[in-house]
């Protein structure tokens, strides 16, 4: 009876910590997520197994872990630096049906895993892909040169983050061809100081989008 009292007990606690987390799928997990649910589930097995440990002993480095990962979420929410080095940031693996073997070695992808990620989307021919990006959570994006014809011509072309909480994407920049000389241009003729934005997006042909903070 007491066993099972334990375990209704640390299976409400734990729901509660996953609610408060904010928990997503778990293949939307960031890193300092997937460790903390990691954590969380080892934990909670051990008041489970062993009744003669305290409860209470279980339950404050379970309050601990969920304190920390809400903090940590909150301070990445206010600082992209932070949230680059806890998550990473987005890393474009194929460019106009090329794969970059350079950032595919980085991420320690091979070939093999990018073509079944590009097979669960139903592309086959690697030539199709305009862009593709790896995600922060391990998952991938892509952008075909069908989706940028589209069925009426109007499909625009794919937009990276340029600059995200005041901070500069070289590979972005990269990807859209913009020069230093261009943007600090287009960042005059908006009246906004790189630091001033939220978010400005941009794509190769040159279009783009400011969000200032406010």
């Amino acid at each position: 009876m007491v066993v099972i009292l334990r375990t209704l007990v640390i299976y409400v606690m734990i729901i509660a910590a996953m609610r408060l987390m904010g928990k997503r799928q778990i293949g939307e997990l960031q890193p300092s997520e997937l460790v903390s649910t990691i954590l969380l589930s080892n934990l909670a097995s051990i008041p489970i197994e062993s009744p003669e440990i305290p409860l209470l002993s279980c339950v404050l480095p379970i309050f601990l872990i969920v304190c920390l990962e809400i903090l940590i979420t909150a301070l990445c929410t206010r600082s992209h630096r932070l949230a680059s080095m806890v998550s990473g940031y987005p890393k474009i693996v194929v460019r106009g049906g090329v794969i970059d073997q350079e950032i595919l070695r980085e991420l320690r992808f091979t070939v093999d895993d990018l073509l079944a990620s590009l097979r669960a989307k139903d592309i086959f021919r690697l030539e199709e892909v305009d862009l593709a990006l790896v995600e922060t959570n391990g998952s991938i994006s892509v952008f075909t040169a069908q989706d940028a014809s589209g069925q009426a011509g109007t499909q625009k072309r794919p937009c990276l983050p340029l600059i995200i909480d005041g901070c500069f994407s070289k590979d972005a920049a990269a990807y859209c061809g913009i020069s230093p000389a261009w943007l600090q241009k287009v960042l005059r003729d908006a009246q906004v100081g790189q630091q001033d934005v939220l978010l400005m997006l941009c794509s190769d042909d040159g279009e783009y989008t400011i969000i200032k903070k406010k």
